[in-house]
């Protein structure tokens, strides 16, 4: 497929309408209905943003709804409420929900818990008293470094309630990465589990803590939570504390602190391209309509739903879609600890059956690899309470969405591929799953409220068809307020660009129907002797060979064609490297879009360089093919070990261009 012909499918793509019985119990439940909602909301954003604020329970509600424009604004300024008294409160002290389950936790060691709302408001209360004790306040940082276990929700919902801004870590991260969003966020106390599984391993948790906090920080207090009974920790007196002995001391009643509704409500870091990591501020408020409006219309959650995001905690996704938005919403999520084909490769569907989850929330990643383990595998299970499945993270290509939507959707569910960013808090770009028809690939319409477009280097509107970037013209409440304690790189990140928007760094086309499809980072995009050749095309090439479990594509310059495709794929086990699969490969990408978009290479590597969402970090692919090293941020990745095996193998496998 050449350029044209890209667009031309985008453009000719298949339209596939929700099905009715999903319909009739959606939030938006027609085409029509979301179009004109949305022209109100663009027109009239107060009024939206009304709406959606008297849902919450505020403590003091102002008249003022927004004020300012980028890069400087506020939601509702001078309003008081409380995130945890959303999340948690209201539902507790509801007669009719106190005691409907929360959140029901399992490990892949088959560990089983559930909490009810009420149980949870009373750990919460708990928890709070012993951040107080500590001598912690509003406007405070702590660092938590846990995974998804109901402990790590009980301390977020804690901090919301007391006004501690906090950040998560992901438990896997190495101590320099740790150590790095300590010291950068001046974070007052620490909050750990002693240990976790991950496919069968117990990772010591403490141990990091420990490495991380050799030299001189700002750490005050670290609590431990002892996850593994068996796994024994050094205690530094005075400093650690075990959290089951403080919360056996720790009074069950503690009032929430009312918080304006543009205080700081916490920090998530995303890796630079070079430098230290981002640290991402949201609005506590801010976040909260936004994450609750973005679950109750691209989600459709509802009382009697049982709600699967895999989403780890360390990812922002899951403070999106289930910390906030989830439980201000009253809906049963469940918490999964460890690997998600772990002990067998059947696990997600396990649960699906056990729980009879019936929507599924996970990252195209995680759904390619649910495709490679093969359909036989599928229908071993019970996917039947299957009515939704959502996607974000990178862009998911079409071969998988057919799959999802045919094997474990039955053809019956609907498909809501989503874009968002860190910066976004998150999605501006779905389905309204009810309304919308679906179209495998796209990205779904803007949400309301919010005001895309995809421009020209100029910032000039580009017509329907045709690439460019992917901006943001209006504000909502969950868009990022600053970078932490470097206002300067804020501005030149995003706004700096294109003076008036939000630049978010990804190239776009908008199809005839208003719909979206990312085609990946400016970055991403290679211009090959004109040719203008997107990586999720090329990938999606690699991906529907059955010899390729992951495949990634970067641009390398080249002194007379501009750049060249690069490739890095990961095989099979059941299939041998050698050079007929070399050359199957490439004739596969020559025959789906033309001898043009011909890789350079093809290097076959054991391992790819991932985020904790599980999301490919290409720009380390391109650093390690130009400089055969890694000289950015490399904090970010889910398990720093694995740079050096993958140099070493580009390294040894260099020696094979392809003609």
């Amino acid at each position: 497929m050449n350029p044209t012909n890209e667009i031309e499918f985008i453009q000719k793509s298949e339209r596939i309408q929700p099905p009715k019985n999903y319909t009739q119990n959606s939030n938006v439940q027609s085409i029509e209905d979301y179009q004109f909602m949305y022209t109100q909301s663009i027109k009239d954003p107060e009024s939206f943003w009304s709406q959606i604020a008297d849902e919450l329970d505020w403590i003091k509600r102002e008249d003022e709804i927004i004020n300012g424009s980028m890069p400087d604004f506020t939601f509702f300024p001078r309003s008081l409420l409380n995130v945890c008294y959303n999340c948690v409160d209201r539902h507790a002290l509801h007669p009719q929900r106190r005691n409907k389950v929360a959140l029901f936790f399992e490990g892949e060691n088959g560990e089983k818990r559930a909490l009810t709302y009420l149980q949870l408001y009373r750990e919460v209360q708990k928890f709070s008293n012993v951040l107080l004790s500590f001598g912690l306040s509003k406007g405070d940082v702590v660092s938590v470094y846990m995974q998804n276990i109901p402990e790590t929700y009980v301390a977020l919902l804690a901090c919301f309630r007391l006004g501690i801004i906090y950040n998560t870590v992901f438990a896997g991260f190495s101590p320099e990465a740790l150590r790095e969003r300590i010291m950068s966020s001046h974070a007052k106390a620490v909050i750990c589990s002693n240990g976790s599984y991950r496919r069968g391993k117990v990772l010591n948790l403490k141990e990091t803590v420990d490495a991380a906090l050799r030299d001189d920080h700002p750490v005050q207090h670290v609590v431990v939570f002892s996850h593994i009974a068996d796994l024994s920790v050094s205690m530094t007196p005075g400093r650690d504390h075990d959290y089951t002995e403080l919360m056996n001391n720790a009074s069950a009643s503690c009032e929430v602190v009312p918080l304006e509704c543009n205080d700081p409500g916490l920090l998530i870091f995303t890796s630079g391209t070079s430098g230290k990591p981002k640290g991402i501020v949201h609005a506590g408020g801010g976040f909260l309509l936004g994450t609750y409006a973005y679950s109750k219309y691209q989600l459709d959650l509802r009382d009697e739903d049982v709600y699967w995001n895999t989403a780890d905690i360390g990812w922002l996704t899951s403070h999106i879609f289930v910390l906030v938005g989830g439980l201000a919403l009253g809906v049963t999520t469940i918490l999964y600890e460890g690997a998600i084909d772990y002990p067998h490769q059947g696990r997600v569907y396990e649960m699906i059956e056990h729980y009879q989850v019936n929507k599924l929330f996970s990252a195209p990643t995680a759904f390619r690899m649910l495709m490679k383990y093969g359909e036989t595998l599928a229908k071993q299970y019970d996917l039947s309470s299957i009515r939704l499945l959502a996607s974000v993270g990178e862009p998911l290509n079409p071969e998988a969405w057919h799959w999802l939507y045919r094997v474990i959707g039955g053809n019956r569910a609907v498909i809501n591929n989503t874009w968002g960013q860190t910066e976004t808090g998150g999605t501006p770009l779905a389905s309204l799953p009810g309304a919308t028809p679906m179209k495998p690939g796209s990205c779904g319409v803007p949400f309301f409220g919010h005001h895309l477009d995809i421009v020209d280097q100029e910032g000039h509107s580009v017509q329907p068809g045709t690439p460019g970037f992917l901006v943001i013209r209006s504000v909502f409440p969950s868009l990022t307020r600053d970078v932490f304690g470097d206002h300067k790189r804020y501005l030149e990140n995003y706004f700096d660009p294109m003076p008036g928007v939000y630049f978010t760094g990804d190239s776009a086309v908008r199809d005839q129907d208003g719909q979206y499809w990312v085609l990946g980072r400016v970055d991403d995009v290679i211009n090959v002797s004109g040719h203008r050749i997107s990586t999720m095309e090329m990938e999606s090439s690699l991906i529907s060979h059955e010899a390729v479990v992951e495949a990634a594509v970067v641009g390398q310059p080249d002194e007379i064609k501009g750049s060249v495709p690069v490739a890095f794929v990961t095989i099979d086990k059941q299939f041998t490297v050698n050079e007929a699969l070399r050359l199957s490969l490439q004739r596969k990408i020559i025959a789906d879009i033309g001898s043009f978009a011909k890789p350079d290479r093809i290097h076959f590597v054991n391992v790819m360089p991932k985020t904790r969402s599980g999301k490919i970090i290409r720009r380390m692919l391109r650093e390690i093919i130009k400089e055969g090293t890694v000289h950015g941020d490399a904090t970010g990745l889910e398990d720093s070990d694995i740079l050096d095996t993958l140099i070493a193998e580009v390294k040894d496998d260099s020696s094979h261009p392809l003609s």
